[in-house]
């Protein structure tokens, strides 16, 4: 039998099968993650299926996985099911992506418009309070198709949390969640769905993360945040949002990013969020905790080059302690 010396951890190279599910959001990098571990550890498979932050909370709750990935954070009545730790494993952006044809960039969306916009009560893309915010671009005479998830979804929460802060209307009769009552659009399950939806509409407005925009060369928006600074979704901005509001990170890790503060933050920024079990059994547990102890540190080298933002310094310091209260019991 071999062993493997990282962290200054030696760990017995027993096979180790590890399954886990949950957000889309963070998908891309995941992806890379489990790739690169297992080159370090060969004899460790991590499966992972992406099916929304909702599903992978249901199965962490039915122990039917491992571990679940989630952008929202538990609600204080699920956490009274299972003793879980939230565990931050990156900084990620949600971007207000668009199709409409000769506009391949510059558009910019202020608070109030992104609201109305969502709750249908702006219909046509030539609507003079957008040619007012945007005189140097010629929008088309287009109605405005929305594009939501329709399934559970943390990229959702981060959306209607930030329309719930900005907008009385939206908070009073949309609300904020993972599954909201739409008030108009079209439905796509999970970010890879939306994206093709988006594609094939021209008018379209939707919302997904980052990495998918980029990867699929999607336009999106620049926002404007709480100094009314427009601000376009990039690793920079989105650090801001988080570095931002680093001294505001609870015991617990569970912390809204949302219309950060600060000149440079993008305001629809988030943390996504590794769900592990406080208790874990033996080796397989060993080798779970060895790979997220790896994310949170060299993991972390691989989050700008796919569009993520990595962790600021002290909450990668609050997660690795946090991490340093599971219990392997054998």
């Amino acid at each position: 039998m071999t062993s493997i010396f990282l962290l200054g951890i030696t760990l017995s190279c027993s096979a180790a099968f590890i399954h886990g599910t949950g957000a889309s959001f963070p998908f891309p990098l995941y992806t890379k993650w489990f790739a690169e571990f297992q080159k370090l550890n060969p004899e460790v498979k991590i499966n992972y299926q992406a099916i929304g932050s909702g599903g992978g909370i249901r199965q962490l709750l039915a122990h039917t996985v491992d571990f679940g990935a989630s952008d929202a954070p538990m609600t204080e009545e699920q956490t009274l099911h299972a003793d879980i730790l939230h565990i931050p494993s990156m900084v990620g952006g949600v971007v207000l992506t668009y199709n409409l044809p000769g506009i391949p960039s510059g558009l910019k969306l202020t608070p109030d418009i992104m609201a109305d916009l969502f709750l249908g009560n702006m219909k046509r893309w030539n609507d003079p309070r957008l040619h007012a915010i945007n005189p140097e671009l010629h929008l088309p005479d287009l109605p405005v198709t929305i594009i939501h998830r329709s399934n559970g979804s943390g990229t959702t929460l981060i959306l209607t949390e930030y329309l719930a802060k900005i907008s009385c209307a939206w908070k009073k009769g949309v609300g904020a969640g993972p599954a909201v009552k739409w008030p108009v659009g079209l439905g796509g399950k999970g970010n890879e769905s939306v994206t093709s939806l988006i594609k094939q509409s021209p008018g379209a407005l939707g919302y997904i993360e980052l990495s998918y925009a980029v990867m699929n060369n999607l336009t999106y928006a620049s926002l404007a945040n709480t100094e009314n600074l427009f601000i376009a979704p990039t690793v920079a901005s989105i650090h801001a949002a988080a570095k931002a509001s680093e001294a505001l990170m609870p015991d617990d890790l569970r912390l809204s990013l949302t219309n950060a503060p600060g000149k440079d933050s993008y305001p629809l920024s988030a943390f996504t969020y590794i769900l592990i079990y406080r208790k874990m059994d033996g080796a397989k547990g060993q080798e779970m905790l060895h790979f997220f102890k790896w994310a949170i540190t060299d993991g972390q080298n691989f989050a700008s080059k796919l569009h993520y933002s990595p962790l600021p310094e002290s909450i990668a310091v609050k997660t690795m302690k946090a991490l340093g209260r599971v219990s392997i019991v054998w």
